[in-house]
């Protein structure tokens, strides 16, 4: 793993559900006499645990919520997680950072087939347990895809243009119940990079390492799952996954990539999810839905009643990816991202009338949020101007990483177009 894996828990995913739950918790006694047992200080378990067949170490995060809806869950630090199998074996997971709880790769991997369950004991002593889960085979993805495409914003006043991509999975067999995350990267390139440190007007240094080219990550936050149970044929195709539009960042300008991974459900896990998708659906409105009725498979052992937010999912997972490269969005006839960048170019005879030093027109622009990228001189190397550039235009650090992804590779693409 590096540091661009995604996360692809519950964490995002509750956000909206979890203002509900709380909006609900201070307004119950107007709106239902249901009382849900919210522990002393109304804080609430919540459980981020996806197992799978992967390779790779399984990171669980647990955190309490808070009675202020605006402010962050707790990481649930200093609790005893532990997975079992069927088979007798089990694993105690180490807390690496507040509330993160890994399994070591080399001693415990989810299989195909198997049953597991969760265990969790608090630090106040409390003591939770999921139900059985079993790993259900999936099928793999059979092709990956885009097409051009729109979609509606702003409730419908305004129009992205953009790609949007598909999958093919044939013959899901005894899989009746699919789930897909995705995770994407992409390379890009700032037009004004910093290429110099201003000291003062006579010493003016280039920088170490010009920060130009970066690398950027972004996991997904969507709930997109499909059941073919009541479908005589259990073969997915043209299934939407992911909508980029291609002038609302700089994804698409150099170098793409996205790796879809498709999830085997069980039924409970799909009814949960599906639960989810309608409160995200569904918005904040009190006489909505309640939120209360989202099945969780985590329970208190010595209080059942109480509420838990999350769910122990155990999935197996088949991935497939693709690039995607200027080329592919010249062929479709998109528009491209423009950077805005207001490059400015100040010296002291730019403020006739006023005593004008080149220090105060360093500080007042990168006090105004600007970074100095540049000196400029005239023939003799007198300077005579400094060049400024937004952040976001002059260090691509502020939003991606020098580091290539470990899987990056720049040769052509070979990718399949509808």
């Amino acid at each position: 793993m590096t540091k661009y894996q995604f996360k692809e828990g519950l964490t995002k995913k509750i956000r909206k559900p979890l203002i509900i739950v709380l909006l609900f918790v201070t307004l119950i006694t107007c709106i239902d006499p249901f009382n849900p047992n919210l522990r002393g200080t109304t804080s609430i378990l919540i459980v981020d645990a996806l197992l799978t067949n992967e390779n790779r170490s399984y990171a669980f995060k647990l955190s309490w919520t808070s009675q202020n809806q605006n402010t962050k869950p707790v990481m649930a630090a200093g609790a005893t997680v532990i997975l079992k199998d069927k088979e007798g074996a089990s694993t105690n997971l180490t807390e690496t950072t507040p509330g993160v709880y890994k399994s070591d790769s080399l001693q415990f991997l989810g299989r195909i087939g198997n049953s597991y369950i969760l265990e969790i004991k608090t630090s106040d002593g409390n003591e939770y347990i999921s139900d059985t889960c079993t790993m259900l085979p999936v099928k793999p993805i059979d092709r990956i895809y885009f097409t051009k495409d729109q979609e509606f914003i702003n409730n419908g006043s305004k129009i992205l243009d953009g790609l949007r991509i598909f999958i093919d999975s044939e013959n899901q067999g005894e899989g009746k119940y699919v789930r897909w995350i995705y995770e994407e990267w992409w390379k890009f390139s700032v037009p004004e990079p910093k290429r110099f440190e201003y000291i003062n007007k006579d010493d003016i240094r280039q920088v170490e390492q010009i920060k130009q080219v970066c690398y950027a990550y972004n996991g997904s936050d969507d709930i997109t799952i499909k059941s073919t149970a009541s479908s005589a044929s259990t073969n997915i195709v043209k299934q939407p996954i992911l909508f980029v539009p291609s002038d609302q960042s700089n994804r698409l300008l150099i170098r793409y990539y996205v790796k879809i991974k498709q999830l085997s459900l069980s039924k409970t896990e799909f009814e949960f999810w599906d639960h989810m998708r309608e409160i995200n659906e569904g918005g904040v409105d009190i006489f909505d839905k309640q939120p209360f009725s989202v099945p969780s498979n985590i329970h208190n052992k010595g209080n059942p009643s109480e509420l838990v937010l999350g769910y122990f999912q155990v999935s197996a997972v088949e991935p497939k990816s693709l690039y995607i490269i200027p080329d592919d969005i010249e062929a479709l006839n998109l528009p491209a991202y423009e950077y805005k960048c207001d490059r400015i170019e100040r010296g002291p005879d730019d403020y006739p009338g006023v005593r004008m030093t080149f220090d105060m027109i360093y500080a007042g622009y990168t006090n105004g949020g600007y970074q100095f990228i540049e000196p400029i001189y005239d023939l003799r190397w007198n300077l005579l101007k400094l060049a400024f550039a937004k952040n976001f235009c002059a260090i691509c650090t502020n939003s991606g990483s020098l580091t290539v992804p470990d899987f990056w590779v720049e040769e052509k693409s070979s990718l399949t177009k509808k």
